[in-house]
């Protein structure tokens, strides 16, 4: 806490038996507690700031990401990255405000409204010190690897939270993680003309895949198309009301997507492609779509090692490749931030984006409604 000055002793000791009351605060936390399927609610110590450089925020409203969904279910990839954590708080995206702030903060003050780069770099590592803190190699990632947001209280360096205008909706700020990637993915150098008059093609009608559908189309983007697999229909109508140009169900269209996209295009096939399933069906017909000199961007990650020809689909094709990793700290949140003044943006992610909302108390519901994929963004609500 910043150094505050007394008007006699009495006052002294009011503050300092206020602050040793809140040693014993408690507050109510969703964690992952077992290494099995499952997170549950536990009263928790309210975290206190114990840096300098930290700030003490409250969560406004959180929501629920497809990583979330994975330590819940607990499958193969939770399985070997989360045991050294447990047991933890979960959850990493929110929108925040700061309620208390370490004495060398110097950027944000009490009442600001924040959003988290779930991403902590170390500062010091190769990457790190080469302008790269999104690809640090000592990474620690809140609601992983430690304590993350589903809660009522979360302490964080001041560098981690990015601020935003206080007028933005808290619902909308909690999605700039999400965002971020889809942001990432379409501007990897920040230049525009990488998309504006580009066929695009996304692949993956997830959370990602949908945001970065208006962001493309704010960029100047030709043809946009999107694919999604299995039949999911919420997500292929929500596909078309967010402006793509062509929505193909990988059940239906199959192997007959590339065809189907290059006679839409004179035969030319997309100038990007934006990988977001994570499924080696969907990169396959991602890449045949692909044409000469094209670029991909890699977000999606894939369940195992996969096998495709390498040859002919992207080294004789001169295919520029870009893995995503989250957002480039902080270049990516100034994009985001500048995208986010449209009304129209801002429209669509709470229109179509966010299709359901619970309190933190009915996580489950929230959990259960995305598990059976009824639902695109839940976001949560306080505990009451």
């Amino acid at each position: 806490m910043r150094t505050r000055e007394f008007s006699d002793k009495n006052d002294h000791v009011k503050y300092l038996t206020s602050k040793l009351l809140e040693i014993d605060k408690t507050m109510q936390a969703i964690m992952k507690t077992k290494e099995e399927k499952g997170f549950e609610i536990r009263e928790v110590p309210e975290p206190a700031i114990q840096h300098g450089n930290e700030v003490k925020l409250k969560i406004d409203v959180a929501s629920i990401c497809g990583t979330d969904h994975h330590m819940w279910v607990y499958d193969q990839w939770a399985q070997k990255r989360l045991p050294p954590a447990i047991p933890f708080i979960a959850g990493h995206e929110a929108g925040l405000e700061v309620v208390e702030i370490g004495c060398d903060v110097k950027n944000l003050q009490i009442g600001d409204k924040v959003s988290m780069e779930c991403h902590e770099a170390c500062g010091t590592c190769y990457q790190c010190r080469s302008d790269r803190m999104h690809i640090c190699s000592n990474t620690k990632i809140f609601g992983i690897d430690k304590n993350g947001i589903f809660a009522e209280y979360a302490v964080i360096p001041e560098l981690n939270a990015v601020k935003n205008d206080n007028e933005l909706d808290p619902a909308i700020a909690s999605l700039q993680d999400p965002l971020g990637n889809a942001v990432h993915s379409i501007l990897p150098k920040d230049n525009i003309e990488d998309i504006a008059g580009k066929n695009i093609l996304i692949t993956g009608a997830g959370p990602i895949g949908l945001m970065a559908i208006p962001v493309v189309k704010m960029l100047g983007a030709g043809q946009v198309f999107i694919t999604a697999g299995g039949n999911n229909l919420l997500r292929l109508e929500t596909a078309k009301k967010l402006g793509a140009d062509m929505v193909l169900s990988a059940r239906e269209e199959g192997e007959k997507i590339p065809k189907i996209i290059k006679d839409a295009t004179d035969g030319v096939g997309v100038d990007v492609l934006l990988e977001m399933a994570g499924n080696i069906y969907a990169l396959k017909h991602g890449l045949e779509s692909l044409t000469y000199g094209g670029r991909v961007s890699l977000l999606g990650f894939f369940p195992g090692s996969i096998e495709f020809d390498i040859n002919s689909l992207m080294i004789s094709k001169g295919a520029s490749v870009y893995g995503i990793a989250g957002r480039r700290m902080f270049q990516t949140w100034q994009v985001m931030k500048g995208l986010l003044r449209s009304k129209n943006l801002q429209d669509k992610l709470k229109n179509h984006i966010i299709t359901h909302r619970v309190n933190m108390t009915d996580w489950e519901k929230g959990m259960t409604e995305i598990h059976e994929k009824k639902a695109i963004k839940v976001v949560m609500d306080p505990f009451n």
